[in-house]
């Protein structure tokens, strides 16, 4: 942009010398000549009254002085044929005012002026000036340098103005795109300055104006998250009491674990609304928390007839996600391969660590796999759940720094890959 703008100032500023300054050279140069024609004129015009009224002596004492003290070449031509003053030919010129007409014409060297007059005989007497090319130009380079150097000069100076307007607009868009980039990385504290030049200043306003309305909805949404999270407590508290009135102590202690481990959910939903998208969360160990929940989940398996297979790194394993975000996700992982393949499929739970820090944890199964149409998008399942499960696990990845990837198990089923980072 800022040489755009150079480029723009820089042509527009030589147009318009050079429509200036050529058709004033010109002007000079003709100005100079005219000027030392009519000196030759009006020295040449002063001996027309001496060649009629002073002798032959005088006259040529006359025309001598006058020519050693002129610039030009002065010469008078009598009728007799005698010649007076600076030696000249009998050029074509002369021989036209011998003839009684006055003319002046350019020739090689410079511009020859006569006059036709009469002497004292009554014979027709030519006065020829001759102006030379030098006094024809005279001071016209030294005008014309002073003219380019008058050029040179507006137009370094325009160029000068230009670069420092050009700056403050590129500097002003450079910060305008600055200030985006912050605002869609989740720094909406990030504010434009307003104080920008024209147009940009409106954009900066009004990307002002978008970074307060993104922030006062994304507070409300995280408060209407919060809210809705926190009304579920009334529902987990009545489920606990039933759980704690079961008459079976283990079937109360393994529902009283699930209330809990819903509880920690809520709690964790709770935390993440009103957290900003900006802040970093806390690291964790993955391996401790990958342990952690496979035993929770392995209640379950065997009760559904499934033999699951654990090959968990001794830890720790430090990672760039939270305890709360990497539970979500291994338990929603984990409660896919519950919800979408048969009682009786055998899984694997792998977690190892990632080659220049954090970890590499697989969910595998034995089981149909993806549908043929793939998956529909957040939000859409073709087998009435939420659809968000695999969405968090990809989300939690990626706050890491990582990366989801689903491919096929050795034994036909699917295989999620979660690629954590470690902390720095």
């Amino acid at each position: 942009m800022r040489r755009r703008v150079l480029l723009l100032v820089a042509a527009t500023t030589s147009l318009v010398l050079v429509a200036f300054l050529v058709p004033l050279a010109l002007l000079i140069r003709d100005v100079a000549a005219d000027r030392a024609v009519q000196a030759a004129t009006t020295q040449a015009q002063a001996l027309s009254s001496l060649i009629a009224t002073t002798d032959r002596a005088s006259l040529e004492v006359s025309v001598a002085q006058a020519d050693q003290a002129s610039a030009h070449d002065l010469t008078v031509f009598l009728s007799d044929g005698t010649q007076l003053g600076h030696p000249s030919p009998h050029s074509a010129l002369v021989r036209l005012g011998s003839r009684g007409t006055s003319a002046s014409a350019d020739v090689p060297g410079g511009r020859e002026i006569v006059f036709a007059v009469r002497d004292g005989t009554g014979g027709n007497a030519v006065i020829r000036a001759f102006v030379p090319d030098a006094l024809l130009s005279a001071g016209v380079e030294r005008a014309w340098l002073v003219l380019s150097g008058l050029g040179v000069a507006l137009l370094t100076v325009s160029l000068l103005v230009a670069d420092r307007m050009a700056r403050r607009l590129v500097r002003s868009t450079i910060e305008l795109a600055d200030v985006s980039n912050r605002l869609s990385s989740g720094d909406l504290t990030a504010r434009a300055d307003t104080n920008a030049p024209a147009e940009i200043g409106v954009v900066a306003r009004a990307l002002n104006h978008l970074g307060s309305r993104i922030d006062e909805l994304l507070a409300e949404e995280r408060e209407t998250v919060a809210d809705l999270s926190h009304r579920v407590r009334t529902p987990l508290t009545a489920l606990r009491l039933e759980a704690e009135a079961l008459q079976d102590p283990d079937e109360a202690e393994r529902i009283g674990n699930g209330v809990d481990a819903v509880e920690r959910a809520v709690t964790q939903v709770i935390a993440q609304a009103r957290r900003r998208s900006s802040e970093p969360a806390a690291g964790c160990d993955a391996a401790e928390v990958v342990r952690e929940r496979v035993e929770f989940w392995a209640a379950l398996a065997e009760d559904t007839g499934r033999k699951p297979a654990y090959e968990i790194a001794p830890g720790p394993l430090p990672v760039q996600c939270s305890r709360g975000d990497l539970t979500a996700s291994l338990d929603a992982l984990l409660g896919n391969v519950f919800a979408h393949t048969p009682d009786g499929t055998d899984f694997t739970v792998r977690l190892q660590p990632r080659p220049g820090g954090g970890a590499v944890l697989w969910v595998e199964d034995d089981g149909p796999g993806l549908p043929e149409a793939g998956l529909a998008g957040r939000g859409r399942s073709g087998t009435g759940s939420s659809g968000l499960g695999l969405d968090i696990a990809r989300r939690a990845a990626e706050r890491s720094g990582g990366g989801l990837t689903l491919g096929t198990s050795p034994g036909g089923g699917l295989s999620v890959r979660m690629d954590l980072l470690g902390l720095p």
